[in-house]
């Protein structure tokens, strides 16, 4: 083992992510910095909460009943007083149907009809109710449906009945539909954790460069391993801003009466689909910061980075809407193409993730997207190195103003202008 005291680029980069790391997370704008999402999401909640309210009361789920005549009377009629009496505790209740000795009913046509905002139904007796619906209404509503039954049978009930529940298995074009829109949203959540952390990248190194810190690390440390430090230290900085974020949001949003159960399921599965999102948010970061790195290194100003940043910012909303595109046609060239392009394919294989259950395909896309993660950084520390020490004395930009300035001194003296002091 060599004992020159030096350390290797991948030691100094850990040493310079620590750095940033400590000094970013302990800095008063990253405060205020975490602060502007939560302020922004909790006014979303809000707003959503009220919404949700609103809708709710203006068009509110309805339980159908299609039982014997009596029964369904009886269920019909202890609704509107439970719900007087106990503030809305139980659904409200619409007779589909008063059935006849020996008459059947199917509950499943009725659903399909979604007449009156129908949610679930109740067939059988009032001894024996059977509960019908999805598992998103059923559920919630069994403990419900047990307690009006009882109060149908009788004025003060001593036991309420076990009620069946009978869930509805989603058409194959239903969930495909449904996980269209968990993939969606899926993209544009990643989309917007992307482009507002990567901006950090860019801010910080503008700020070293003002006031010459990069230049201290450049003569501490390998140019490489100051590239490398920072992009690993913004990654670990955005990741504890997604677990404030995630920690304060999802009590809100829980709080706001949503759940994931009303949700379909990613075909991975939640847990799943979630690991991915992170894996597949770090490759994304680490492409785009590295982009962004480098344009940090050619700007002095906050005005140049917003002026060389705009480009790339489009371009990347382009590949989001190239990859929200390709979604929509699995299986197909577009889709395969979308998750060759490095810039776009965490978002076409998040999407997958939600439609396929098949997990071969992200551990090829993961080897993949690594690849041009090491590209990019490499070819990126290459020209952050090249910009950056453009400022020292021994640069070609250094030449170039001396090559200028011997051309002037020349001119004067051939025009007899020089002065010798």
């Amino acid at each position: 083992m060599s004992q020159s005291g030096r350390l290797s680029t991948l030691q100094a980069a850990m040493v310079v992510a620590r750095r940033d790391f400590i000094a970013i997370l302990w800095s008063r704008s990253f405060i205020f910095f975490l602060l502007g999402p939560l302020f922004t999401m909790g006014i979303g909640f809000l707003a959503g909460g009220i919404w949700q309210s609103v809708q709710q009361s203006a068009s509110r789920p309805v339980l159908g009943v299609a039982m014997q005549a009596a029964d369904a009377d009886a269920m019909a009629a202890n609704a509107k007083r439970l719900n007087v009496e106990l503030d809305g505790v139980v659904p409200d209740v619409v007779v589909l149907k008063r059935l006849a000795p020996g008459e059947t009913f199917d509950p499943a046509t009725a659903l399909k009809s979604k007449q009156a905002n129908l949610a679930a139904v109740v067939t059988g007796d009032l001894a024996h109710p059977v509960l019908t619906g999805s598992d998103g209404w059923i559920g919630p509503w069994q403990g419900r449906v047990a307690l009006l039954a009882g109060a149908a049978s009788a004025k003060s009930p001593t036991s309420y009945p076990p009620v069946k529940l009978a869930p509805i298995t989603s058409s194959g074009v239903d969930q495909t539909r449904s996980r269209l829109m968990t993939a969606q949203l899926g993209q544009t959540i990643l989309f917007m954790l992307m482009m507002i952390l990567a901006g950090m990248v860019l801010s910080n190194l503008v700020e070293e460069k003002g006031n010459k810190i990069i230049e201290v690390l450049a003569a501490a440390v390998p140019m490489d391993a100051v590239f490398l430090g920072k992009l690993f230290a913004m990654l670990a900085v955005s990741l504890v801003g997604i677990a404030v974020w995630f920690g304060v949001g999802m009590p809100l949003w829980l709080g706001t009466g949503h759940n994931l159960a009303n949700y379909t399921a990613p075909a991975v599965g939640w847990p799943m689909f979630l690991g991915l999102g992170i894996v597949y948010f770090a490759m994304g970061y680490l492409v785009l910061g590295s982009l962004f790195l480098t344009i940090g290194s050619m700007a002095s100003t906050v005005r140049e980075v917003q002026t060389l940043s705009m480009p790339v910012t489009m371009l990347q909303l382009i590949n989001f809407f190239f990859a929200n595109y390709a979604m929509s046609k699995p299986g197909s060239g577009l889709e395969l193409l979308a998750m060759a392009v490095p810039f776009s394919s965490p978002f076409t294989m998040l999407a997958r993730a939600a439609q396929s259950p098949d997990l071969w395909p992200h551990a090829a896309a993961l080897v993949w997207q690594l690849m041009w993660v090491v590209l990019l950084v490499r070819g990126g520390a290459m020209l952050f190195k090249r910009r950056v020490m453009m400022s020292g004395p021994n640069t070609g930009g250094g030449k170039k103003r001396r090559w200028w300035k011997r051309r002037a001194l020349d001119a004067a003296e051939a025009t007899g202008n020089l002065r010798v002091y």
